[in-house]
């Protein structure tokens, strides 16, 4: 939960007979697609994908190559000179293997140019479980460090057999998903992997991705809404992206049934008015935390699709939703895959976490799940919250409201006490627990605080170190080296950071993997001498990821 935290050439010859060309593909037009016609586009996706996965058969050393494997396509993205990168998913005899995805990179006459993955070698193991569905369940509701903070945790959804190869060697194990809630309201939809042979707990990571919030009050003032005419009122919702909407869950939480069993949900009331005026700017106004969470859309929603060329988190076109006034003094928020819900803080320490960045932040879990898909835990899990601060931040600065001005602070808008914020991405470790140096245990620690240095790295790209004044904060950033570094600009460095996201991130990503995929998207965008691309490997080295 994230808080706003060798083989002979004999054998290589045989193996190239174990990648099996297979590229499903969905051909039909997603929910919310625009009318474009599904022969004009999907199927040149469709013989891309195909031939990447001819491709990794000509390379079987790259493509882990096995007796039982098979690729599934799930996204292609094609570069303005016509270079091609697919996304692939990995099944080994049938089963889904966790960490196992992978990019398949060509050229724009279909060169091969190597492959994007976390998997270190061909998958060679027994499919065949001696630990039983029932024996792994138990196992993962047992209380330990991670459970016990959990309330009603209940077994939920379909338990599978899988191939894990995150965090260690791969291993057959059963994924289980539970449901339950944390002390402080916010829900839990945790995967634990199962040993399928030894019946211990090999990991868990939790699907309900969250950002710690700490507001004051409604802070962006008077801004654009698109809203959508019902008979004699006026809804909340914008038809121009998405039909995104906002809804009022008048301070209830979602019920155990609805966490454990996803039965009886309410997705709250959709706020309506007599005008196409919302929100009076003061939280004693209901809609007014509407307005700033229907806002943070709005921007984000414009930020992607402007900046990176992304239709909506899911990039179909299709749009998700808010939920505000969530629960009882809840100071969190959190996307749980298809919305994002805003609590109202205590009011004391705390106001609502509807702010911009946290907005920006929270939908960009989405295009990380729907994109990279980091992995919640570990390295990945820190690159996956970095990200989501990263593009957070890029929103605040793509919007340059007055009323919120543009910094590296994250969440500093709704803290009541100081306006610092919960996290600061120029020095990382001032909050006391983020990492802004990698070191061997950055991959053991929170997520959150292991985010500071992808946040660290992104800053320095971006803004260069030692000390200035950005917006109306004071940000001082050393490196960890020694080194001096003079940054790029926000421009380049956000659209080196989503290539790398989109083209080159896989599931099991690490700060050091990441380094090679920036380096990678740097030589995409700019070219392999240039001067974007040298930064990235100095920012990466202040950061002591080499």
């Amino acid at each position: 939960m994230s808080n706003l935290g060798s083989r002979s050439r004999t054998h290589l010859a045989a193996a190239t007979a174990a990648v099996a060309a297979v590229a499903t593909l969905t051909l039909g037009a997603p929910t919310g697609a625009s009318n474009a016609s599904p022969s004009s586009a999907r199927p040149s996706d469709d013989r891309v994908a195909h031939r990447a996965v001819a491709a990794l058969k000509e390379h079987p050393v790259a493509a882990r190559a096995t007796k039982g494997q098979e690729f599934r396509s799930v996204a292609t993205i094609r570069d303005a000179d016509g270079a091609t990168h697919v996304r692939l998913d990995r099944t080994y005899r049938g089963l889904p293997v966790i960490g196992g995805d992978l990019v398949v990179h060509q050229g724009p006459d279909a060169t091969w140019e190597g492959v994007s993955q976390t998997l270190a070698a061909p998958l060679r193991l027994s499919v065949r479980p001696t630990v039983g569905k029932a024996r792994a369940e138990r196992a993962v509701t047992a209380r330990d460090q991670v459970t016990r903070k959990i309330r009603k945790l209940r077994v939920e959804g379909t338990t599978r057999l899988v191939v894990n190869t995150i965090g260690g060697a791969p291993r057959l194990a059963w994924e289980v998903t539970t449901g339950g809630r944390y002390t402080d309201g916010t829900p839990s939809r945790l995967l634990t992997y199962v040993d399928a042979r030894t019946g211990a707990v090999i990991r868990r990571e939790e699907r309900i991705q969250t950002a710690d919030g700490e507001g004051t009050s409604l802070y962006s003032g008077t801004v654009d809404l698109q809203v959508t005419p019902s008979g004699s009122s006026y809804q909340l919702k914008d038809p121009t992206r998405g039909n995104t909407y906002t809804t009022d869950m008048k301070n209830k939480s979602d019920s155990v049934l609805c966490t454990l069993l996803g039965l009886g949900c309410s997705n709250g009331t959709l706020f309506t008015s007599t005008d196409t005026s919302f929100g009076n700017g003061q939280t004693s106004n209901r809609e007014s935390a509407a307005v700033d969470a229907q806002y943070g859309t709005s921007v984000t929603w414009d930020y992607y699709k402007l900046v990176h060329q992304r239709d909506g988190i899911f990039g179909d076109g299709s749009g998700s939703f808010n939920r505000v006034h969530y629960g009882n003094a809840y100071a969190n928020a959190f996307w749980d895959g298809t919305k994002m819900t805003y609590g109202d803080g205590d009011g004391t320490t705390f106001g609502p976490l509807v702010s911009l960045d946290v907005a920006g932040h929270e939908m960009s879990h989405g295009v990380t799940e729907n994109t990279a898909g980091l992995t919640y835990s570990g390295e990945s899990g820190g690159l996956n919250e970095a990200t989501s601060d990263i593009f957070g931040t890029m929103v605040e600065f793509y919007a340059a409201n007055a009323n919120d001005p543009a910094d590296y602070y994250i969440g500093e808008e709704f803290d009541l006490a100081d306006h610092s914020g919960f996290r600061r991405m120029d020095n990382p470790s001032l909050d006391g627990s983020s990492h802004s140096c990698w070191s061997t245990s950055t991959k053991n620690v929170d997520v959150h605080y292991s985010s500071g240095v992808g946040n660290h790295f992104f800053y320095l790209l971006a803004e260069g170190s030692g000390q200035k004044t950005i917006g109306d904060k004071v940000h001082n950033s050393p490196t960890c080296n020694g080194s001096t570094i003079q940054g790029i600009g926000r421009g380049d460095a956000e659209k080196i950071w989503f290539k790398a996201l989109t083209a080159y991130m896989t599931s099991g990503t690490t700060y050091a993997q990441a380094r090679t995929a920036t380096l990678n998207a740097a030589s995409d965008l700019f070219g392999a001498n240039s001067l974007q691309r040298s930064t990235v490997a100095a920012a990466w080295s202040a950061v002591n990821v080499n």
